[in-house]
């Protein structure tokens, strides 16, 4: 059995990142109301966190300057143990997919409820509430700790026009969709399919932005899916603005705000 100040090192001798205290007790060989005091000395030296009650994360040598290892390295397990579905979204997940042009400050990620926003050392997560995490288009990506999930492309870029404001505005979206675009290849079926779980306005918004940056896409799937989803009259391009602008025709989309994406 380890002692508790050599336990970090021992997960990950043995490929595990993460244990909670009932294992950890097991490891131990001390009854589970010990764990916490026993482990104080290695927290205190930068060999373990704990992200969640009852979770304990090993942080690996390189990183024990910084807290806690990247956010990315450890989701996975927070969020097993705290029993949520999630995958990686918006920015955090148009990097993971290579379109980095501008990196998050902290990990996005979607979950099926309320989860807290918090941050460890370096790392820093911030949830936001999507109810169909599990049935939403979501994939696996390797990390050193293990995997994650992770939105694919195409419901990154639908999720970043749904919600502009956790990608950064709208100029931020639009270089990242064309970013996303370069990087992977949207499929314009997809977009479509997908565009059928969203509101009409954030299928409009794509489309326009997609055109807007002269995306390498075929936006005739997603135009169609917006036809489909008729509104009453024309939508926002920015829901925060005034109803102050020209109507783009073909998105029915009151442009009321300049966008201007870094390309």
């Amino acid at each position: 059995m380890p002692a508790a100040s050599d336990l970090a090192d021992w997960l990950l001798a043995h490929g595990r990142s993460a244990v909670t205290t009932h294992e950890a007790a097991q490891i131990l060989g001390v009854p589970k109301e010990q764990v916490r005091v026993r482990l104080n000395a290695a927290v205190h030296a930068g060999r373990l966190f704990s992200p969640g009650r009852g979770l304990w994360v090993a942080i690996p040598a390189k990183y024990r300057t910084w807290g806690a290892p990247p956010a990315v390295e450890f989701i996975d397990q927070l969020m097993t143990h705290l029993g949520r579905d999630y995958y990686v979204g918006w920015l955090s997940a148009a990097e993971i997919h290579g379109a980095a042009h501008q990196r998050p400050q902290a990990l996005q990620v979607a979950v099926d409820r309320p989860v807290q926003d918090r941050s460890f050392g370096r790392a820093h997560l911030r949830f936001a509430r999507q109810s169909r995490a599990n049935k939403l288009p979501r994939q696996r990506h390797n990390v050193e700790s293990g995997h994650v999930w992770v939105s694919t492309p195409d419901l990154t870029a639908v999720d970043l026009v749904d919600r502009p404001e956790l990608g950064g505005g709208l100029s931020n979206v639009a270089t990242v969709l064309f970013d996303l675009t370069e990087a992977t290849g949207l499929d314009p079926e997809n977009l479509a399919q997908l565009s059928s779980g969203f509101s009409s306005t954030a299928v409009r918004r794509l489309g326009y932005l997609l055109d807007l940056v002269q995306a390498p896409v075929d936006t005739m799937p997603v135009e169609l899916a917006a036809k489909a989803m008729p509104l009453p009259r024309p939508a926002l391009l920015d829901p925060r603005l005034p109803r102050h602008g020209p109507i783009d025709p073909r998105w029915g989309l009151v442009v009321n705000t300049d966008v201007e994406p870094d390309l």
